[in-house]
């Protein structure tokens, strides 16, 4: 996948990256370019012990779909379904962890051009909520909600959910809706909402941050070849602009593997860091972490293609280390990467693996096809962290330490007794 690069423009990095200098566009394509694997490992971790020293973050969490009905097609997706022209949703999947049927065995119906997948599915309140119950009872200090564009679901929907999840789960962290997500519903309210309205009713509903998925990669070409109908790079980032305004902590993201190429993915990593520079500079929050995804084809339009191997990912999280240089931490989704490689990106400028997960319904590198069930438990997280070499320490959403005794949790820097989830 990667050009030869003559490997006498890395000691030049290196230097600059010992001096604490910012690296160019050129820098990043030589990075990726250059076959000098384990020099790029060694640079990215001295970064990496420079801002945390061996401490690596986890979480505990839960992440909840509540639908995978969605408007849009894109190539790279495997988890959306089109919505029943007759309006006949489907019900919950949500306590579902077992295979689903083969489409060998069922007979789909044909709505219009679509075929109605068996495992379609959309999430009432109380489906949510009992999720989200259920991990807060085990401890979890968050929920990451996302979905599908729901094309008759109501903006209503969305706060009433987040109400719902903050009385229920009055101390839970909502990290939820990206701006994909965000631009649908100044879209389906009456009169439209815009984005600030939208980001300021749901905070004030519960929700507590955004996640960062729907970047894939910030550039025009790959946009009309992968995702055409989706919001672009205007839009993504006029929702984390905003968010960051009104004092909402973000995430980024970087699908990568597809059909774009590497001078591509560096130019999406600057982009992020110019807009952080910003943002660290004249707004009341900023982005929290950058989560590189790793493209898994299986059952989506572009499965012909062989997705990136474990180097990839490995050079992949490591330049992300390198090259964005004001985002404070960067996270190996093991969802994506596999637990086994976030582990020995620990050493290769990771310093977050993040959580529990437990029902994962997007992609399904492990587990298999149709089962949402994906989990770490606390104790295989610190495991991992351990034999890495580093220090595991629990984290809240936003980076604040835990002090943990079973499933009853408090911020490290609160005094006062335990929080209890019971």
């Amino acid at each position: 996948m990667f050009a030869t690069q003559n490997s006498k423009s890395i000691p030049a990095i290196a230097e600059k990256i010992e001096a604490g200098e910012r690296l160019s566009f050129e820098d990043g394509l030589a990075l990726y370019t250059s076959r000098n694997i384990h020099e790029i490992g060694r640079l990215a971790n001295l970064v990496r012990e420079r801002m945390h020293g061996r401490v690596a973050y986890f979480n505990v969490n839960r992440h909840i779909n509540y639908s995978n009905y969605c408007v849009l097609r894109c190539k790279f997706c495997s988890f959306y379904r089109p919505y029943p022209k007759d309006g006949a949703a489907q019900g919950d999947r949500s306590n579902d962890a077992n295979q689903a049927p083969s489409l060998g065995d069922i007979r789909l119906p044909m709505l219009g051009d679509a075929i109605v997948q068996p495992d379609a599915y959309e999430m009432s309140h109380d489906d949510v909520v009992r999720a989200a119950s259920e991990a807060y009872m085990r401890g979890a200090t968050e929920v990451h909600v996302v979905g599908g564009l729901h094309p008759k679901l109501p903006f209503s929907y969305y706060l009433d959910l987040c109400r719902a999840i903050r009385t229920a789960c009055p101390k839970i962290h909502i990290k939820g809706f990206t701006a994909i997500e965000i631009i649908h519903f100044t879209r389906i309210t009456r009169p439209r909402l815009s984005i600030c309205e939208v980001l300021e009713q749901l905070r004030d509903a519960g929700l507590g941050s955004l996640p960062g998925g729907g970047a894939e990669i910030f550039d025009d070409r790959v946009h009309g070849e992968a995702y055409r109908n989706k919001v672009g790079e205007a839009g993504w980032f006029d929702v984390h602009r905003t968010a960051h305004d009104i004092g909402m902590y973000t995430n980024a993201t970087m699908l990568y593997g597809h059909v774009e190429t590497v001078e591509e993915r560096v130019r999406h990593m600057i982009k992020l860091r110019e807009h952080q520079d910003e943002s660290l500079q004249s707004r009341k929050a900023a982005f929290n972490c950058f989560i590189p995804l790793s493209f898994i084809p299986d059952d989506s339009e572009l499965a012909h293609l062989p997705g990136p191997t474990g180097l990839d990912d490995l050079k992949t999280l490591a330049i992300s280390r390198l090259m964005l240089d004001n985002f404070p931490h960067i996270k190996a989704f093991w969802i994506m990467q596999s637990a086994k490689l976030a582990q020995i990106s620990l050493n290769w400028g990771v310093d977050d693996i993040d959580g529990t997960v437990v029902q994962y319904d997007i992609t399904k590198r492990e587990g298999g096809s149709g089962n949402r069930h994906q989990e770490l438990t606390l104790d295989q997280l610190e495991r991992l962290i351990r034999e890495a070499g580093r220090i595991p320490v629990e984290r809240d959403t936003l980076y604040r330490r835990i002090n943990r005794e079973n499933s009853d949790w408090r911020l490290a820097d609160e005094s006062g007794p335990i929080c209890t989830s019971r």
